[in-house]
Parts: structure tokens; sequence; C-alpha cells
């Protein structure tokens, strides 16, 4: 049997406010933005329209006066989730698109085969969620919080695999790999309608990761596998790291 087609739209959550680095998506990388070089990585993914959902309006001027497209959405929304699904509306209010990936806005060295593997695990139908994972190379890593961790299992020569939990903790106990989650999601159009609709769960609380609301909710995760994945740009020296990667020759 074919895999089924899917139809997706990336749409990027954008925010001025940011605890440890103010204005982050105004942030210049080699004289562009971040959230332009995120429009970039969106757009050379090819695998369909790519747009903004925005916080602030000074993120809305910058994406079109680069010709992109943005949205303005209520900037008390409490996720990123919550953003992109708001900015659908607007973007898709026929619902032709029956995939939506969320991009997280401070990814800007992520390679856009990341994108075209996120929506892989939906051609099964029995998963609502496609996210990304990458090997977790040393303890440092594995033990620091704010790198989250996904308990999943690949069997041999498989790419894919179900997700279990995810943690700010070192996770699954004992000899085996560990896998770094990338916080970038492809959701089932309906599924994101749903996870939005619920409260925030116990363990999402507990753990603050919003996927846990899902897995609560008995929504099936799967992740796949990268050897290498971006990093998130948090602090001032995350973004001289970008800078330095992301030089144009």
């Amino acid at each position: 049997m074919n895999p089924a087609r899917l139809n997706p739209i990336v749409v990027i959550p954008a925010r001025m406010a940011s605890t440890r680095l103010p204005g982050k998506p105004l942030a210049d990388i080699n004289g562009r933005s971040m959230i332009l070089h995120m429009l970039d990585r969106g757009r050379e993914a090819d695998i369909g329209p790519v747009a903004v959902a925005c916080g602030d309006p000074e993120i809305a001027e910058a994406v079109r006066a680069a010709g992109g497209r943005a949205v303005l959405t209520d900037p008390g929304l409490p996720s990123g989730s919550d953003r992109v699904h708001a900015a659908l509306a607007e973007l898709d209010p026929d619902r032709k698109h029956d995939v939506v990936v969320n991009l997280q806005g401070d990814f800007p060295t992520l390679d856009p085969e990341g994108l075209r593997l996120v929506i892989t695990p939906l051609h099964d139908p029995n998963v609502d969620i496609g996210t990304l994972v990458v090997p977790i190379r040393d303890e440092i890593e594995a033990t620091t919080v704010s790198f989250v961790k996904a308990a999943c299992a690949f069997a041999p020569g498989q790419t894919i695999a179900p997700a279990l939990y995810f943690s700010r903790q070192s996770i699954p106990w004992g000899l085996g790999p560990r896998w770094h989650h990338v916080g970038i999601y492809a959701y089932r159009r309906a599924v994101l309608d749903r996870y939005v609709s619920l409260p925030p769960s116990p363990l999402e609380l507990r753990e603050s990761l919003e996927q846990l609301r899902a897995l609560e909710n008995g929504m099936r995760i799967a992740c796949v596998r990268m050897e290498h994945g971006p990093f998130g740009v948090d602090t001032a020296e995350d973004l001289e790291r970008a800078r330095a990667l992301l030089v144009r020759s």
C-alpha cells in the first residue's frame, strides 16, 4: 500500500518576550534577523507554504518587509502551539492542509531535511504527532535539565519509534542509547485542534513540557531519529555560536 499523501503547512511561532534573550526573533545573524533565517529554513525544506505566527507587530513588519507571510496573533496566548493554531484560522480557513508543522523560531542552524523527516511518521494513520530526536552524546547533555529527553526505542534498522515519555531528567535507566528531543512537531490538523482545547495536564505542569499533555490524553507521538540536530538559540552565547556557523561565504 502506498503511504497516504500529506499536505503540510509550516508555521513558525515567534514573540519578542524572552527571559534570557529579549527580542530574539529580530536578533541579527550576519545581516539577517533570526526569524528570516527560520523562514529560509522552512522554504528550503519545500514541503508546503511557510508563514510566521507573530506575537508582536514588529515581527510581522520584518517578515512582510522581506516578502514573507505573517499573521499577528494575540500576544497573551500561552504557547507556540496556541499561536500556530490561532494563525491557521487566517492562513487556511478552508482547511486544505491536513498537517501542521510547528517550527520553533530559534533553530537557525536547522538542516531543512529535519522538516522533511518530521512529517514522515504521519504516513502511519495510527500516529497523531511526529517529532525529532538525536542521540545524547555525553553525561553532561544527559543530566542538563534544559535538554529534554525522550524515552523511545528504535527497532534494528528503523528510524521511527513511539514516544513513551519525555522528561528533563535522564531517561530511560540502564545501558543503551538515550535521545535528546528536538522540539519541532508535525500535527494532524484535527489533533492540533483537540490539543489546544485541552487544559494543561498534571505531568505537563510537573515537568514543564507541553508534549506530555498529548501523551496524557492518549495522543500518539512518534519520534524520528537524526544523527545531528540544530541547537536552540536561548542566550547571547548561543547567538554568537549561530553567527559563527552561519557566516556567509
